[in-house]
């Protein structure tokens, strides 16, 4: 009751003192459980929230654009790995410690930690899986040449209207099972955090899981122009049997009444598991914004709460990181499917060195795919491009 007195207190100190507008940007993911929750705030607590739909791709570049200028939104929904590069550049206001801090898994925290600080209220944890369509694939693969002889059988069988297997071919985040399973690595993890000296996207590890996603073209499983809104689409339409895809789409397939299962990547070699990205989600505050106090009562006091992340999992059925949320819902086999997926998983990197990988990493599979580099060099190019930009 204290606690919500002084909560109170403070909302009507800001409404007389401040605009009292929250401004939220997030994807398309988040938009209609938000809008339903800032409702909820603004019945409450008489503030408005007003949330703002803004491609994901989108959110970060923009933001970084507008926030030095004391623009754009108050608070922001993305991924960890902008940390790095949003507190270097002075955008982002550290989360004070705050009553339900010990709910959260200590994986999402650490995420959205940088410099020992707290950056972000992490609200789920994810990691890319296998999403199989049980008409055509009664059980998951559990190696790559089996999912390889399912996908040719599939193939065949349907003549090309249904394909075995789609991915999106060219974009690094879903390579990185196959890289990460064979040994490869963005940047070298020590007892002294990550060296970004030592960058593993050109070693034998890398060339074998870059190797193995030509393999899918050339023996064609899969085409050059895969992409997500190909792999996702097909998938939806019931026109391809397995995919890779995170938690955020299952919401999608279910309503398209497709019969899917999800299952962890098949592993790459004996006792080589498919290793993801592990990526958190979660809600960072502009530093420059004339309302970051009410923007961390908003994060610390509502959305932080297990009633409110609940309906957030509901809205956007991702991992929770707030422990209790995930023991209500751990019994879902998707769950417990992407869970294991993210065990296997590595942490994406939230240093700012990071945003230098993708583009370097994308092109080199650009070029591998379409026969326009060999694996080796192309790979070798990109590691010495994302050198020239961060050493």
């Amino acid at each position: 009751m204290k606690k919500f007195f002084i909560f109170t207190l403070l909302l009507m100190s800001i409404f007389i003192f401040a605009q009292t507008k929250l401004v939220i940007w997030c994807s398309e993911k988040q938009v209609d459980i938000l809008q339903k929750l800032a409702e909820e705030f603004k019945a409450k607590y008489n503030v408005d929230v007003e949330v703002q739909y803004v491609n994901f791709s989108d959110i970060k570049p923009k933001f970084l654009t507008a926030a030095p200028e004391g623009q754009g939104a108050d608070i922001i929904v993305g991924a960890h790995d902008w940390v790095g590069e949003l507190v270097v550049n002075g955008l982002i206001e550290p989360i004070p410690v705050f009553s339900d801090l010990n709910q959260f898994y200590e994986t999402g925290l650490n995420a959205f930690s940088y410099g020992g600080k707290l950056y972000g209220l992490p609200y789920s944890m994810e990691a890319i899986a296998l999403i199989y369509n049980k008409d055509f694939v009664p059980q998951p693969p559990q190696t790559v040449e089996e999912m390889i002889q399912f996908a040719k059988q599939i193939d065949t069988e349907f003549g090309g209207e249904v394909r075995g297997f789609v991915t999106s071919t060219t974009e690094f985040y879903y390579a990185v099972p196959f890289i990460f399973g064979y040994g490869g690595y963005v940047f070298k993890q020590t007892d002294q955090g990550l060296n970004i000296k030592d960058i593993g996207l050109a070693n034998e590890g890398a060339v074998k899981g870059v190797t193995l996603i030509k393999r899918f073209v050339d023996e064609g499983i899969l085409d050059p122009s895969d992409n997500y809104q190909i792999m996702d689409s097909m998938f939806k339409e019931g026109k391809a049997a397995m995919i890779i895809n995170g938690p955020w789409a299952t919401k999608a397939y279910k309503d398209a009444g497709i019969d899917y299962g999800v299952a962890v990547i098949p592993n790459v070699g004996p006792d080589m598991v498919a290793r993801p990205f592990v990526g958190v989600q979660g809600f960072m505050v502009n530093a420059k914004s004339t309302n970051k106090l009410l923007a961390m009562e908003f994060l610390t006091n509502f959305i932080a709460k297990r009633d409110t992340m609940y309906k957030l999992y509901l809205g956007d059925p991702r991992l929770p990181a707030r422990k209790d949320v995930l023991e209500l819902v751990k019994d879902n086999p998707d769950v417990v499917a992407f869970t294991q997926s993210a065990a296997n998983g590595i942490p994406m990197p939230n240093v700012p060195q990071m945003a230098s990988v993708w583009g370097a990493m994308n092109d080199a599979l650009n070029l591998v795919v379409n026969n326009k580099a060999s694996v080796e060099d192309a790979l070798k190019t990109a590691v010495e491009r994302i050198k020239s930009q961060t050493q």
